[in-house]
């Protein structure tokens, strides 16, 4: 016996299945959290490539890491919206007006200063994702489960990251 055989039950008509959408909120609070995560992507990238000083390399290969989860996140989220019947916007003029990142300096920084300023940078996008996550929970608990990922990455890259810097 199938559901739809059960006593009660009655098939949909195609009709009836719309699916889920966000509603303008939500899809304003998963454009913000991606236009963050492009710009620590960004970021990862500009610190990446000028990062100097002892120890560098292995800061250099830890940015990488930061870059790739960065860029995943962006994606997951991106294709999330698609998924609920929204229009994300990736494009540099976008990300630059309305992310909520510091700037980043540029030419050549020290891997101490490459430090504090990339743990910044994951703690604000952090702070990005736990401000929505509430109102994103609220709306659409598939869509936090994604959004505790993301927290649960950039806090350990956070926690590593600033362990460099740190002394006991």
């Amino acid at each position: 016996m199938t559901s739809s055989d059960s006593p009660g039950a009655s098939r949909r008509s195609d009709e009836d299945v719309a699916g889920f959408t966000a509603s303008p909120q939500l899809a304003r609070a998963l454009q913000q959290i991606v236009v963050d995560l492009i710009e620590l992507n960004l970021q990862g990238k500009q610190a990446h490539w000028n990062v100097v000083g002892h120890n560098f390399r292995d800061l250099h290969l830890q940015l990488d890491q930061i870059v790739d989860d960065a860029r995943e996140a962006a994606d997951t989220i991106a294709e999330r919206m698609r998924a609920l019947g929204s229009v994300p916007d990736g494009r540099s003029d976008t990300v630059a007006a309305t992310t909520t990142l510091p700037r980043h300096p540029e030419g050549e920084q020290s891997v101490s200063a490459v430090v504090d300023l990339i743990t910044v940078r994951l703690r604000a996008t952090v702070d990005t994702v736990r401000t929505f996550h509430d109102q994103v929970d609220s709306e659409d608990p598939s869509t936090a489960d994604l959004l505790h990922t993301i927290i649960d990455c950039f806090e350990k890259h956070a926690w590593m990251v600033s362990a460099e810097n740190r002394s006991v």
